[in-house]
């Protein structure tokens, strides 16, 4: 499955913004997250959506960044509120198929999209 994100921006500490990643098929056999990658960094998880309708969040967005996902549209969403400057990063949609021990590891997910950058100013 190919991968879209869109929604980046740039926002002032405080604000909100919502990510969209749209899929080029059915997700309904995938697992879908978010992960975020600043430079000198390696790609750390956000949050996921499993198959079965379950949640995670990573706990420094918990509270504040809410993840859903669409099967009609074959969308996965990140409405991403109080927004914090250590939130600006390079955020990507993942797909695969997890188990709870290793969501937060990249090489779960076969998918990748390219990308939506958020910049949070202080």
């Amino acid at each position: 499955v190919q991968l879209v994100e869109s929604g980046g921006g740039l926002v002032q500490a405080g604000g909100s913004l919502r990510l969209s990643c749209s899929a080029s098929g059915p997700i309904r056999n995938y697992d879908l997250a978010w992960f975020r990658q600043t430079p000198g960094k390696e790609r750390e998880f956000v949050a996921v959506a499993r198959r079965n309708g379950a949640k995670y969040y990573e706990d420094s967005v918990k509270g504040r960044f809410t993840i859903s996902r669409d099967s009609a549209k074959n969308t996965v969403d990140l409405q991403m509120n109080s927004l914090k400057f250590e939130d600006t990063g390079l955020y990507y949609c993942g797909a695969g198929s997890i188990i709870l021990s290793t969501m937060r590891r990249i090489e779960t997910y076969h998918s990748w999209g390219q990308g939506t950058q958020v910049t949070v100013a202080s």
